[in-house]
This record gives structure tokens, sequence and C-alpha cells, in this order.
């Protein structure tokens, strides 16, 4: 459920997504993992969008797996293999609260390599940043508690100020 539900957000609305995790508007296309490689690696949902001059490389995560920091370097790699002149930004996005520590790891460390990714816990996001942008709206309700005085557009300043 949680897959298709990102993807199509992410695909449909790459513009608030750029305007979230990149912090500022740029129209990203989609970039299909096999574009990467021949033998892509199956994650619960992974999108890939790109820029001009970067590509953006959201993970979403129900729960936290082990893996994942591995899989954010392969994909670093095969990115760079294949647009050495465009930069990345990775983040993995936590959809349901847990104490793991692996919803904290944010690098794969390997004798002497070290690659570092950004984690986005959505529990810990104040559910007002997701009510800015119609793509994000669904994730308002992953986020801090927000408390409703009866519509949306007043509420808004109400969210994750507790």
């Amino acid at each position: 459920m949680y897959d298709d539900t990102c993807r199509f957000l992410a695909e449909h609305f790459s513009a608030d997504f750029a305007s979230w995790l990149l912090e500022e508007p740029v129209t990203l296309t989609e970039l299909k993992p096999s574009e990467l490689s021949l033998d892509p690696i199956r994650a619960d949902a992974m999108i890939l969008l790109q820029s001009e001059e970067s590509i953006l490389h959201i993970e979403f995560q129900t729960l936290p797996k082990e893996n994942i920091p591995f899989r954010m370097l392969d994909y670093r790699v095969r990115g760079h293999r294949r647009y050495k002149e465009k930069t990345m930004r990775q983040v993995v996005i936590y959809l349901k609260q847990t104490t793991s520590e692996l919803a904290y790891q944010t690098s794969y460390v390997l004798k002497r390599t070290r690659h570092e990714f950004d984690v986005i816990r959505l529990w810990e996001q104040p559910a007002s940043l997701f009510l800015q942008y119609p793509g994000l709206l669904p994730f308002a309700a992953l986020g801090t508690e927000c408390k409703f005085s009866g519509n949306v557009a007043s509420s808004h300043s109400n969210c994750g100020s507790d």
C-alpha cells in the first residue's frame, strides 16, 4: 500500500519533493532504475528523479533494514558511473515509527570506504511542513500531531508546535 502511494506522489508531485528535500523548486523528471544498471536493486519504494544538474534518490521504507546503507552506496556508485557530471542527493524516508537504531543510520562504512546519505523519520517532522505542499499532504498524518480546529487551513499554524 505504501509503495504505490509514495511512488505516485513522488512521480506526480516531484516539484513538491524537490522543494522539501532540495530546499529549492526544481523541475525533476523520473529516472528509471534500469538506466543505472541492468540489474536494479529491489526496494520498498525507490524513486530516482533528475534535473539538468542533479539526481534525487528517495527510498521510502516502512521499517528499517540492515541492507539499506549498502543499497544507498550501490545506487550512488551506479549514478556516478552513468551521470558523472550530476550531483546526487540521497534520502531514506522512514514512514512508520520505530525505535530501531537502523532508522538513525546515515552512512555505510567498509574499511576505507565511507558513504553518507540523509535520513528523515516522518514521525519527527512537523505536520505543518507537509501542509505547505499538495503532494506531501498525505505525509501530514505521519508527522507530529496537529490540533485541528475545524478546517485544515486554520489548523495549519497549530501543527507541530507542541
